[in-house]
């Protein structure tokens, strides 16, 4: 491995049961992969658990951890991709979320008009991510939320970075799509000037 990752010492601290490491994992991670499993599932509550549930695996793993196979976040990231394609595949087609849900994913203080108009973008945004099929989804809460690079996304998606790009390039143009029919024609009139 070409940089040191930094979690390994941390990592270690957990797998000797230190309460601090716990908490400082836990505070480190969790923002991250409640946004991932928020992103993907558009269900709150199933994030919360899907967070639980790496956790745990990080628990169990954490004495047993081996540097330079791949980085620990790297390894999170899949662990949390899976666990969320487990629950997508048993149900049925993703459901938006509430209004009150998706403020709790946005973050920011403007005046209070701003924050509606940027809650209603972002319902959308969450409406139009639902809808895009998974693997285009994936890709793109990747790179745009959690901020991977592209080498690092094609990797945990197990594919060519060539393959993520095509990915996002469609992820892109059916977002575009998805939005501009949520805002209807003076939205295109406006894309067009």
């Amino acid at each position: 491995m070409k940089d040191t990752d930094p979690d390994v010492e941390l990592l270690a601290r957990v797998g000797h049961n230190e309460a601090a490491a716990v908490n400082e994992m836990v505070s480190r991670k969790l923002p991250r992969l409640l946004a991932l499993a928020s992103r993907l599932l558009g269900d709150a509550d199933e994030a919360r658990d899907v967070a639980q549930e790496s956790f745990l695996k990080v628990w169990k793993h954490a004495a047993d951890w081996r540097a330079g196979h791949a980085r620990f976040d790297t390894w999170l990231h899949r662990v949390v991709l899976n666990l969320c394609y487990d629950r997508l595949r048993g149900r049925k087609p993703l459901a938006p979320l509430d209004s009150e849900e998706s403020m709790e994913l946005v973050d920011h203080r403007p005046a209070p008009d701003e924050q509606l108009q940027a809650a209603d973008m972002s319902r959308q945004m969450e409406i139009a991510l639902a809808a895009l099929p998974d693997r285009q989804r994936e890709a793109i809460v990747l790179q745009y939320y959690q901020e991977l690079s592209n080498i690092e996304a094609a990797a945990l998606m197990n594919i060519s970075v060539d393959a993520l790009e095509s990915l996002l390039s469609r992820a892109r143009r059916n977002l575009r799509t998805l939005l501009a029919e949520a805002h209807g024609p003076a939205v295109q009139g406006r894309e067009r000037s």
